[in-house]
């Protein structure tokens, strides 16, 4: 399976302890240059600098060729590079957060999730308690409507 992931689902699953179920899920997971330098870039957190410094040997960084269209402008470097990224491998999943990176991603015909979707796979699968790790990804500054969460809990009790 091809994953590539934009900064925004490795950061919050590192700060939360919870970066090693992408290796259990997917098994590699390749981003973009450019993601690789915003998660070391000023201002981030002792963890995620940590994690870098010893990045997994599952974490593969790539150079995307493609030159993006005027329509992913609007994205930041790192969601335009590991959108292309995605197109360039025909990567079955691209990992995003930001909706209008997700919105993008879609119309390109991209297959996405994000750091929820992750949590939420990994629940259904045993991994995880999501109650308790959704808990702790509240505890960042990472958004997520509360009737999501309120729609997830609900779904995962009735695999119980």
């Amino acid at each position: 399976m091809i994953v590539v992931s934009d900064t925004s689902p490795l950061n919050y699953l590192v700060l939360i302890g919870q970066e090693e179920l992408l290796p259990k899920l997917f098994g590699r997971v390749i981003i973009p240059q450019i993601v690789f330098d915003e998660l070391k870039g000023d201002g981030a957190p002792t963890m995620i600098l940590e994690w870098i410094e010893n990045l997994p040997a599952w974490v593969e960084i790539q150079q995307t060729n493609l030159i993006a269209a005027p329509s992913l402008d609007i994205l930041d470097k790192g969601e335009r590079d590991a959108i292309l990224l995605a197109q360039e491998l025909s990567a079955d999943l691209v990992l995003l957060d930001d909706r209008q990176a997700r919105n993008a991603a879609v119309d390109l015909g991209l297959t996405i999730t994000g750091t929820v979707g992750v949590l939420d796979k990994a629940s259904r699968t045993g991994l995880i308690d999501l109650r308790l790790v959704l808990k702790n990804l509240q505890n960042t500054n990472f958004y997520v409507a509360n009737e999501l969460i309120d729609k997830l809990l609900a779904d995962s009790q009735k695999l119980l």
